[in-house]
């Protein structure tokens, strides 16, 4: 059984690494700690488009090993957080 700091960590890597991920895989001009763990990937956050939810997906397989299946809720792709959720559940049914 995982410890409450060991969930922390694993949390705080999967963040950078989806962080990081979109930043250089968007173009996004900023550095990864100006992105909030609660920005809105599409909207007023990042301003993402259908395209880069697309990129997300490659993301997700590439660097996570991790396959969105259509029963999926796809509130995933609301945040930063959202989407770090969605990785360690995926990730912990495996």
């Amino acid at each position: 059984m995982s410890t409450i700091k060991e969930n922390i960590e694993e949390r705080k890597k999967v963040l950078y690494t989806i962080k990081t991920e979109i930043i250089q895989r968007l173009n996004i001009q900023k550095d990864e700690s100006q992105i909030d763990d609660d920005t809105a990937l599409f909207g007023n956050g990042l301003k993402l488009d259908s395209v880069d939810a697309t990129e997300i997906l490659v993301l997700l397989d590439k660097v996570f090993d991790i396959q969105v299946s259509e029963s999926d809720d796809p509130s995933y792709m609301r945040s930063i957080n959202n989407l770090a959720s969605f990785v360690i559940k995926k990730r912990n049914k495996s």
